[in-house]
């Protein structure tokens, strides 16, 4: 008896994985769906610095970053009040699964190994990395990527600045590697490093806004078919497509190029590293 009712709860548990089966599979290859119907989710960081953002606000839709989700989003057929914000660690975006966002907004460089994990638009922006320091630095009359291999550097983790720094720079100290901009701003202040990487247009407002006595020692080189930022969505979302032929639109009306014009004007003119 006790044997007989062993056999039959394993023939009932082994039917129940059995038909749990399609359904996992099925959930797998379904991508991940919108967030809420008739509302478009978009994620940034916390907190969401200038120029990209204004005062922390994505909503207000100022700023570089702001104003473009927001033209991407009237493409896509959602007006203002019909978009929400939430705030999501950069790390946290790039990690593979389902997000809780339909696409995210920060900074995002589109690499080959990010793409093993998320989806990514077309490119809305493209990047030049930039080291910044202090007056007095060792390497503020730095004029060469060769001026600045003796020298301590440090970026962001996992960022793109992070791999500048290690495939480009190549310095004789390990660079410096820290959770937030706001903390290697920190640490450029108190001189545990000589400089920091960044974007341009962040380079700009850091050492204009955030960074007494900050300046900026050079851009790299721009190269064909370079570096971009673009949205985040999760891996086979079914909105990929829509939200990269509203950015390719956005591009070619010049929506894109003036927007640039508005927030980002005074991110030009930095030196060319050699």
């Amino acid at each position: 008896m006790f044997n007989s009712k062993i056999k039959i709860a394993l023939v009932a548990l082994v039917a129940i994985v059995a038909i749990g089966i399609p359904v996992l599979n099925a959930q797998k290859s379904s991508g991940c769906g919108q967030i809420k119907e008739g509302v478009l989710t978009i994620g940034t960081d916390d907190p969401a610095y200038g120029p990209w953002f204004d005062n922390n606000e994505p909503s207000n839709g100022k700023g570089y970053e702001a104003a473009v989700a927001y033209a991407v989003a009237d493409k896509l057929g959602y007006s203002q009040d019909k978009v929400e914000w939430v705030k999501v660690p950069f790390n946290k975006v790039i990690q593979p699964g389902c997000k809780n966002f339909d696409f995210d907004i920060n900074q995002v460089s589109i690499t080959d190994e990010r793409k093993k994990a998320v989806d990514f638009s077309s490119g809305y922006y493209d990047v030049s990395q930039t080291v910044i320091t202090v007056k007095g630095s060792k390497i503020a009359g730095a004029k060469s990527v060769a001026d600045l291999v003796g020298a301590k550097l440090g970026a962001q983790v996992g960022t793109t600045s992070y791999g500048t720094i290690t495939d480009v720079i190549k310095p004789t100290q390990a660079a410096a590697v820290f959770d937030t901009n706001d903390v290697a701003k920190q640490a450029l202040s108190n001189g545990q490093i000589d400089g920091l990487v960044v974007d341009l247009p962040t380079a700009f407002y850091i050492t204009a806004v955030d960074l007494k006595d900050g300046l900026i020692v050079g851009q790299f080189p721009a190269k064909a078919g370079g570096e971009q930022f673009g949205l985040v969505l999760s891996k086979g979302s079914k909105l990929t497509k829509d939200v990269s032929a509203a950015v390719d639109a956005l591009r070619a009306d010049g929506t894109l190029a003036k927007i640039a014009d508005t927030w980002l004007a005074s991110t030009v003119g930095a030196p060319v590293l050699k």
